[in-house]
């Protein structure tokens, strides 16, 4: 809800001056005081947009959208026919839906199958084990690759016993602490399993919680590293072999897995607008403060239906353009809806975006991303300067009749931190553990304060 309300809110005023400017006219800056009692104006337009939301026609209405996608097409994976229909049906649904500009951008995507796979500890007993290969694997031999099993916690680890690799299946036991900071060894497992001489690494899941269920998720080989398998297990299995070894035992396992790259495929990003009622984007006027862009990945990985990774984020961006028009409203600022493809595979579709529309960095006031669940919202997260937070505390402040009023520190998301590597700063409005939505929001620094 409260990123429904930021869009409009925000498509209507930003004068932020967070971060590097990307253009600035002092002529047209206003004060803080001038800034607030314009937020503060918007109160009524906060109640409605709550009203319709949660408790008028619109009540439950992505969700809806959301079940009949996955329900209908199921898993999207990068590359698969599943994903290029689930972008067919969506920019139908856009156009029927009365939205503006609906069109597709091309972008070449990666294409990864997995293939048949299993994973089976011969010593010191037979134990058959739950295994998901990671995106971009390569696979093992048909008749697969059976090693005695190296057990590590942590990279500094394996580099100390490197010796003892040479020849083995690495298997990754490193404690959970936070997803940033764990899942590096799901990412860089395998290469760094390799460059020590091992046949393959298989890495606990990147979990806090753990029901026998190993967790997919992409990885990235190094030019000049050989290309080894890797595959997650599931938490209770790293542990296990974890005691096993502490305990004297040696741990052999048989891995095969059918893992295969093929040639990049055709997709798209999805696009669709309502265009602004005073600076509807002109390239030919680049000062402008134009754009306010919202988006979610279509795409997901192959063994579920990506109802959460993430299409209660694409869909709940939609809806943000859905209840503005149903309301009426038109911003002056146009928003513009993408829908990624690609970004499991490391924001392939996002940063194909961006490089087709950085000549006009100027004209985008906020690029937002919904991508770490749909949950209760509890607030909002941001990275910018001391004055850009205090406009945010009062944008949020209109949120208080469903209590979504905070304002967090610290912000990023796979398909906008190419705008903010260049300087562009950001936010992510989002809730607290256990309850997570993440909606990323770049904020421009500029001068168009209307």
């Amino acid at each position: 809800m409260k990123f429904l309300l930021f869009t409009f809110v925000g498509a209507h005023l930003l004068a932020l001056n967070s971060g590097k400017a990307i253009w600035r006219n002092d002529t047209s800056q206003r004060t803080f005081q001038e800034i607030k009692e314009e937020i503060a104006r918007y109160g009524d337009v906060a109640k409605a947009i709550i009203d319709l939301a949660v408790y008028g026609k619109a009540q439950n209405r992505s969700y809806e959208r959301l079940a009949l996608l996955v329900d209908t097409v199921g898993s999207r994976l990068s590359g698969s026919k599943g994903l290029e229909k689930a972008i067919q049906i969506m920019c139908q649904n856009l156009k029927e839906d009365g939205l503006e500009n609906v069109h597709l951008e091309p972008v070449k995507i990666p294409h990864w199958e997995r293939g048949e796979e299993s994973a089976v500890m011969l010593e010191p007993r037979m134990q058959k084990m739950a295994i998901l290969g990671l995106g971009s694997s390569i696979g093992t031999p048909p008749e697969g690759i059976t090693a005695e099993v190296l057990v590590v916690t942590s990279f500094d680890e394996l580099r100390r016993r490197a010796r003892e690799a040479r020849g083995k299946i690495v298997v990754y036991n490193q404690p959970y602490t936070n997803y940033s900071n764990t899942v590096k060894y799901r990412v860089q497992g395998a290469v760094e399993a390799a460059k020590v001489g091992a046949l393959a690494s298989l890495i606990r899941s990147v979990a806090s919680f753990s029901i026998y269920s190993p967790h997919t998720g992409i990885q990235e080989y190094q030019d000049g590293v050989p290309q080894i398998p890797t595959a997650c297990i599931t938490v209770e299995d790293a542990e296990m072999m974890s005691r096993m070894v502490s305990h004297g035992s040696k741990i052999v396992i048989q891995l095969k897995m059918g893992a295969k790259n093929y040639p990049d495929a055709d997709s798209f990003n999805t696009v669709a607008e309502i265009t602004g009622s005073k600076y509807p984007e002109q390239v030919e006027h680049p000062g402008d403060l134009k754009v306010v862009l919202v988006s979610g990945h279509l795409d997901s990985w192959d063994v579920g239906q990506g109802a959460m990774d993430d299409g209660g984020g694409a869909f709940i961006s939609w809806e943000a353009l859905s209840l503005i028009q149903d309301l009426g409203l038109r911003p002056k600022r146009t928003l513009r809806l993408v829908l990624w493809t690609a970004e499991e595979q490391g924001g392939v579709g996002a940063f194909h975006y961006y490089q087709s529309h950085k000549a006009n960095i100027s004209n985008y006031s906020l690029v937002m991303e919904s991508d770490a669940g749909t949950f209760l919202p509890s607030g909002l997260q941001f990275t910018g300067s001391d004055k850009a937070r205090a406009i945010m505390k009062e944008v949020m402040s209109l949120l208080q009749p469903i209590n979504v009023t905070q304002v967090f520190s610290a912000g990023e998301g796979t398909d906008i931190n190419f705008w903010i590597q260049e300087g562009v700063p950001d936010t992510m409005v989002g809730v607290r553990s256990p309850t997570v939505v993440k909606i990323e929001i770049v904020l421009t620094s500029g001068a168009d304060n209307h």
